[in-house]
C-alpha cells in the first residue's frame, strides 16, 4: 500500500486523540480522590508574567511558589521567592534513602564529579503551609530587625546602619505580609510513610519532584539540589477565571502589589493540583 498524505493525516490524528485520551484518563483518576486540600492565596499562587509569545493565550495557568526554610548554616530571610535550593534538612543518609549512590570520594575531584553526575532523581516533596518552617523565617526576620535596631541604638551615627534597619523591617513586612508560606520540608520516596508522618491534610501535601546531587567542594560535603515540581503549575478552571484575570500583570513580581485572592486547591491520587473553589 502505498502511504499518502492522507496516512499521515489520518495517523497524525489517530494519535493525538490517543494522547488526550490518556491524559483525560489521567486526569479524571487524579481526580477520583483527594489526598489533601490546601487553602493558597496570591502568596502562593503566581500569575506567569506576560511574555511576547503568551500575550495572546486566552487561557490562565498559576505556578506554585514554594519555598525552602532559611533555617541553615549561613542562610538569611530574603524577601524573594526560591523555587528551588539545598535545604540543610536534605543530608547525606536523606540523600542515600533517595536512591542516589554516596560511594565516591567527595574529599577528591574525581569523586565530586562522578557523584554529581549522577542523573536526577524523582522524589515526593512533602510541602508545609504556613507551619513551623515558615514561622521560623518569621522569627529570623524579627530577630535580624531587633538586631539591626540595636546597632542603630548603640550607634546612630554609623554609616549603613539607618539602611540595615530599613531592610530588615522591609524583609519582617515582606514575611508576615506578602512572601509565600509554602514550604518545601521533607522528601521521601514513601508516600504512605510521609502522610505517616504529617497528617493534616490541610496544611502538609505531597507532590513530585525532582532532586540532583551537588557537592560542596573539597570539604566533601555531600548535598541535594531540589529543582522543580513535576506539575510546576496549575490550569484555572474557566469557570473562576474572572477571579485571576486582569489586573496589572507587570506587578506580579511587586509582592506588595498582588490582588488578593483565596484559592482551595486539592492533591489527587497522582498528587496532582487542581483548583476546587477560588474567590477574589
Amino acid at each position: 500500500m502505498n502511504w499518502t498524505r492522507k496516512h499521515t493525516l489520518a495517523t497524525g490524528l489517530a494519535l493525538i486523540a490517543v494522547t488526550n485520551a490518556v491524559a483525560l484518563v489521567g486526569a479524571a483518576w487524579n481526580r477520583s480522590g483527594e489526598e489533601a486540600r490546601l487553602a493558597l492565596t496570591q502568596r502562593e499562587l503566581l500569575k506567569p508574567y506576560p511574555w511576547y509569545g503568551n500575550r495572546e493565550n486566552s487561557g490562565i495557568s498559576l505556578m506554585l511558589s514554594w519555598r525552602i526554610a532559611a533555617d541553615g548554616p549561613g542562610r538569611v530571610p530574603g524577601r524573594y521567592t526560591r523555587m528551588g535550593g539545598e535545604p540543610a534538612w536534605l543530608d547525606r543518609a536523606k540523600i542515600q534513602s533517595l536512591g542516589f549512590d554516596m560511594s565516591y570520594d567527595l574529599a577528591t575531584e574525581r569523586g565530586r564529579k562522578l557523584y554529581e553526575k549522577q542523573l536526577p532523581r524523582e522524589a515526593l516533596f512533602v510541602l508545609e503551609l504556613a507551619g513551623p518552617a515558615w514561622e521560623r523565617v518569621v522569627a529570623l526576620a524579627r530577630d535580624e530587625l531587633a538586631a539591626a535596631e540595636a546597632r542603630l541604638a548603640a550607634s546612630p551615627g554609623e554609616k549603613g546602619v539607618a539602611t540595615s534597619v530599613k531592610n530588615a523591617r522591609d524583609d519582617l513586612e515582606s514575611e508576615t505580609k506578602w512572601a509565600s508560606r509554602l514550604f518545601v520540608v521533607d522528601v521521601g520516596r514513601d508516600a504512605e510513610a510521609l502522610h505517616a508522618k504529617y497528617g493534616d491534610r490541610g496544611r502538609y501535601a505531597l507532590a513530585r519532584g525532582e532532586v540532583r546531587p551537588v557537592s560542596w567542594g573539597k570539604s566533601g560535603g555531600a548535598a541535594g539540589y531540589l529543582t522543580t515540581l513535576s506539575v510546576p503549575s496549575i490550569n484555572v478552571p474557566f469557570a473562576y477565571r474572572g477571579v485571576f484575570a486582569g489586573g496589572a500583570e507587570t506587578d506580579e513580581y511587586d509582592e506588595s502589589k498582588r490582588a488578593p485572592f483565596n484559592a482551595q486547591v486539592a492533591f489527587g491520587k497522582r498528587l496532582e493540583p487542581w483548583i476546587v473553589e477560588a474567590k477574589k
